[in-house]
């Protein structure tokens, strides 16, 4: 047994850790019946920590209450997680499962590790079509058919791109597309034999065409399709395929947009004019000094940006799962670029970013792209963007996952320093002798809150190195230092330097004064509000507001009825599930109730109180607090 120092007040449930209380029915201790649908929850989401002898209380509260006899619980863990009628894989091991003692009390620490995609799904009762489970936020959730069948593909496919698609010949591609890649490859490569070959056998030799021994059946490759096909061919085979390229004048994370590349019918709609029409976007107009180099008698006008950027969107459309429903998505903001692409990473983000370890989903893909000088070789990508970034002195990329709606992958790389000296000075002026007894890790913390406004835990582990519990203990000291102010609680909990006063709704919006009513919407005469296609917005405010569906565009739509589908198919579902997708309909931005109503199919009145439970429960916060009644009433996740 480990005695620890464990400040309960720090924790919390969320994505990554679940409590327990284990008493069983003579108070001596038993495993909890759901012990398994954590397990397999955390084991195909992200890994996470389980507790068992913590009580919950009902201000979001913990209490350690222990357990009497913890070798019982023990040997049922280890003797449940070695039957494969019950768990599916054994993912611990002796250093996975201990005791510890918090407040004189024996408490058991499960620590379940993400499972690799070679043991995904983890699944109870040896069915993985009803017996798999994933995290979302802080409920284990059953997963539907589709997400499924998506791991078990994940687990026996190398490569998703090297399927030959009987029937897809030379008709379905576009042959411009080809034709410039091949006078590029001929440019960098003008003596390989290559070059000489006709189309079919050039495809043939870089992955592209594929011949069936078997059936002696030639066809494209799905990597030949996505690099070179027409739109039309591409979705037949993959449904939900979509690319969306958009640029936003203002560092905000809104739908507005001043530039934008979709698949409207005007282009190809291929990978690989996507990411030649992409990348010129991204990199016109970069504000950054060109350092003089000269390759032969060329001058290079070139940066590390620049080929971070280019790796990044390489990376981006390698590493995407197809036969996801997420986009593809790239952004480009005054403050950042922006990369998303659907499926989750094949190996943890930690070790992605240490390199040198690879397991691309489309290899294929990836080698068309080597061949024509684009994508670091397997395993490098990712640290060479790190190691890109650091040296311009901007913060560390952001790269993490998500599994709502829809599984995909994110990549942030922000054109912040790492901190400005304009930030240290206001610091030093607010904090004054405090301030020279910050660690570097409470610095950098601080730094990020004063030039983002609003932290969370998530936000900060994606900056600095230390363990997601040491993290929450600087986070707490923080606070109880009187540096900074907490709000919310759980997962949503967020944080913002205590000498800054965060506006609330109704200190923006004051009474109904103010407003003119036209033609064209709503205008203010003086309180800062405007309306725009993406909803209402209001200065002083993080988030829109939105009435109704007819104010967001497609994508936003997609996403807020994709985390709907539960409730907009099935009535019966526990309190649990509701809250947990309302917290995520509202996340980011104000929804009102009969744009909730509509997504999730609940009658107003029903609804009604489960938000006004939530907002006394301090998961949802109201846009006008001080008159709940108000008729443009909002909600927002903390």
């Amino acid at each position: 047994m480990d005695i620890i120092e464990f400040d309960i007040a720090t924790l919390t449930e969320g994505i990554d850790v679940e409590c327990k209380l284990a008493e069983g029915k003579d108070g001596n201790g038993a495993l909890p019946k759901d012990f398994w649908e954590s397990y397999s929850a955390f084991a195909n989401t992200f890994g996470g920590d389980i507790y068992l002898g913590i009580k919950e209380l009902k201000n979001h509260q913990f209490e350690a209450v222990g357990i009497r006899n913890p070798s019982k619980v023990l040997d049922e863990i280890w003797t449940g997680v070695n039957n494969q009628e019950l768990i599916s894989c054994n993912l611990l091991n002796d250093d996975s499962v201990r005791v510890i003692e918090i407040n004189n009390c024996q408490i058991i620490h499960v620590h379940v590790p993400r499972a690799s995609r070679n043991q995904k799904p983890v699944y109870r009762r040896n069915n993985p079509m009803t017996g798999s489970y994933q995290r979302q936020n802080s409920a284990d959730v059953l997963c539907d058919a589709e997400t499924v069948k998506r791991m078990l593909a994940e687990q026996v496919d190398d490569a998703r791109d090297d399927q030959l698609l009987a029937n897809f010949n030379l008709g379905d591609l576009d042959l411009n597309s080809l034709k410039s890649y091949r006078q590029i490859y001929a440019n960098l490569h003008p003596d390989n034999a290559r070059n000489q070959y006709d189309d079919i056998a050039f495809l043939s030799s870089i992955g592209a065409w594929k011949r069936d021994r078997q059936s002696n059946i030639e066809a494209l490759t799905a990597a030949g399709l996505l690099m070179f096909g027409k739109m039309i061919s591409i979705q037949d085979v993959f449904p939900n395929f979509m690319l969306d390229y958009q640029e936003r004048e203002q560092a905000k994370a809104e739908q507005r947009w001043s530039d934008r590349l979709t698949l409207d019918g005007s282009w190809s709609g291929n990978l690989f004019d996507f990411y030649y029409k992409v990348i010129r976007k991204l990199t016109a107009d970069l504000d950054i000094k060109v350092p003089f180099k000269l390759e032969g008698d060329l001058r290079q006008e070139n940066t590390f940006v620049h080929d971070a950027l280019r790796e990044a969107l390489v990376n981006t459309l390698v590493h995407a799962d197809f036969t996801g429903r997420a986009s593809i998505f790239v952004v480009k903001r005054p403050d950042m670029f922006g990369f998303r692409n659907p499926g989750l990473m094949r190996i943890p983000i930690d070790q992605a970013i240490n390199g040198y370890d690879s397991d691309c989903r489309n290899r294929k893909l990836h080698q068309m792209f080597h061949f024509i000088g684009l994508g670091e070789r397997a395993g490098s990508g990712i640290p060479n963007i790190f190691e890109w970034w650091h040296s311009t002195n901007w913060k560390a990329p952001y790269l993490h996952e998500k599994t709502i709606p829809y599984e995909q992958t994110l990549f942030e790389l922000r054109m912040v320093d790492l901190i400005p000296q304009n930030i240290k000075d206001e610091l030093q002026q607010h904090l004054g002798e405090k301030y020279d007894s910050l660690s570097p890790e409470e610095l950098l913390i601080l730094s990020t809150a004063a030039s983002e406004i609003t932290i969370s835990h998530a936000r900060i582990n994606g900056l600095i190195s230390e363990h997601s519990h040491d993290l929450s203990v600087i986070l707490h000291k923080l606070t109880d230092d009187g540096i900074l102010k907490s709000n919310g609680y759980g997962q949503g909990m967020t944080y913002h330097l205590a000498y800054k006063t965060l506006l609330s709704s109704d200190d923006v919006f004051g009474d109904a004064g103010g407003l003119e009513v036209s033609s064209g919407g709503l205008e203010v005469s003086s309180g800062g509000l405007e309306v725009s296609s993406g909803g209402l917005e209001v200065e002083g405010l993080d988030y829109l507001i939105f009435s109704s569906l007819d104010d967001v565009d497609s994508v936003l739509k997609q996403e807020l009825e994709g985390i709907a589908q539960l409730p907009a198919t099935k009535m019966q579902i526990t309190p649990v599930q509701m809250q947990s997708i309302l917290i995520l309909l509202c996340q980011d931005r104000y929804l009102t109730l009969k744009l909730l109503s509509g997504l999730v199919h609940r009658n107003e009145d029903y609804l009604r109180r489960t938000l006004n439970d939530m907002c006394k429960n301090k998961q949802l916060i109201r846009a006008f607090p001080k008159n709940p009644n108000d008729p443009r009433q909002a909600y927002t996740s903390i």
